[in-house]
């Protein structure tokens, strides 16, 4: 079973809808005991920094993500939250991974949000969501701000937008990804389905 993490600012349903063409269980769910139970979890994401952060602690889901073992998947906000402080407010991240989020500057033609399509850069091979997506793949974009990893074995791909940033990044059980797999349709399907089949 996956449990898809309902802490009001996700693009939850749209997820769901996905993750069910591969004939898995899933739930949506904000309660702790669901959580635990499940086989993977995914941290979905759409809105400011602080804002999610203040959900997470409100509804006592920070402690339970830290110390989730299973397989966790971020998306877009939800990868962002992973990393330790974001330019986009004040609040501590759930610091799962060592970096920041910074905002893209918008200079030379690069509007702001980045928006609409654009290609995956493989930096790791190894990276099981990964497997079956071929180099310089398209998959779509709805962020200003954007993850800088600490560790650069963290990054398992980049994606340039005046910046080469981490749009995909892997350590441990801990899965992210700045762009939207379910709407990005035979790509994203396949990254997802390849969350799907983790042991």
């Amino acid at each position: 079973m996956i449990a898809i993490i309902d802490y009001g600012m996700g693009n939850i349903h749209s997820v769901n809808k996905a993750l069910e063409l591969y004939g898995v269980k899933t739930i949506i769910t904000n309660k702790a005991q669901d959580i635990k139970a499940s086989d993977k979890a995914v941290l979905p994401g759409v809105g400011a920094f602080d804002d999610a952060m203040l959900e997470l602690d409100k509804q006592n889901l920070t402690p339970l993500l830290k110390e989730y073992k299973k397989p966790l998947l971020g998306i877009c906000l939800g990868m962002q939250l992973f990393f330790e402080e974001s330019k986009e407010g004040n609040s501590k991240g759930l610091g799962l991974l060592n970096g920041k989020v910074e905002k893209f500057a918008g200079k030379d033609g690069f509007k702001v949000p980045h928006m609409g399509w654009n290609q995956l850069k493989i930096a790791s091979r190894d990276t099981p969501l990964l497997k079956g997506i071929p180099d310089n793949s398209y998959v779509y974009f709805c962020h200003s701000f954007y993850p800088k990893p600490k560790d650069k074995i963290t990054t398992a791909a980049t994606t340039d937008y005046g910046v080469n940033f981490a749009s995909l990044v892997w350590q441990d059980n801990i899965f992210g990804v700045q762009f939207h797999p379910e709407k990005s349709q035979k790509v994203g399907l396949k990254i997802l389905e390849n969350f799907v089949k983790l042991c």
